[in-house]
């Protein structure tokens, strides 16, 4: 294993490299963490790492269990529909007043998005990204700071369950369409249109998601 630099060896290192381990299902749903074993993989201390771990726990990227274990939550579809109901409410908001707000110029940058989204769109983690960045930069234009605050927790806690939403290419192309489709209500001045179009996508996303695991499940069973 290559060795971490000393910057990197405080909490906070230990803290972004724990979450992007949880977010990205390297960690598994439901593994227990052992700090030893944790602490000499990251070459770092208890201290740090107990650190994070009580930081990741506040934000249930982590669960502490009664016998005073610590597991990675299992991927659950009672929370996931909660999340993105939650989701496509703040986006919605924030599509409603981009559009109230969004300069030519703003217009324009959300088409380069667009076409970045395209270039990417059969490769399931680039078209993610890239569709993160448009939801991004339309809650920019939104300008409500509260909005943003809620929609970057809520998106934190869904990065688990994203690469369930963008499994296929049918659906990375029924997003891209979507992605279209907003950019270009935005583009008209039509807020009820755009918070509509936005509010459909997100819950589109839901069902792709939970349709995904239901599969990946009974697969499993």
């Amino acid at each position: 294993m290559p060795e971490i630099p000393a910057r990197n060896t405080g909490a906070h290192y230990v803290y972004a490299e724990l979450k992007r381990r949880i977010l990205s299902l390297e960690l598994k749903p439901g593994e227990r963490l052992y700090e030893p074993a944790m602490a000499s993989a990251l070459q770092v201390s208890r201290t740090p790492l107990r650190e994070a771990i009580r930081r990741l726990i506040s934000e249930s990227l982590l669960e502490q269990q009664p016998t005073g274990g610590v597991l990675v939550p299992a991927l659950d579809e009672a929370a996931i529909s909660e999340l993105y109901e939650v989701r496509a409410a703040m986006e919605s908001l924030m599509a409603r007043n981009a559009c109230m707000k969004a300069t030519p110029a703003d217009i324009e940058d959300l088409q380069g998005n667009l076409e970045r989204n395209a270039a990417m769109v059969k490769f399931a983690d680039d078209a993610m990204q890239q569709g993160m960045a448009l939801h991004a930069r339309i809650a920019m234009i939104a300008g409500n700071s509260w909005a943003r605050r809620f929609h970057g927790q809520i998106s934190s806690q869904m990065e688990r369950y994203r690469h369930f939403t963008n499994s296929t290419q049918e659906r990375r192309d029924q997003a891209l369409a979507q992605h279209r489709i907003l950019v270009a209500a935005l583009a008209g001045g039509d807020p009820d249109k755009a918070a509509k179009i936005a509010f459909d996508h997100v819950m589109g996303a839901r069902d792709a998601a939970v349709r995904a695991m239901s599969g990946n499940s009974a697969a499993g069973s």
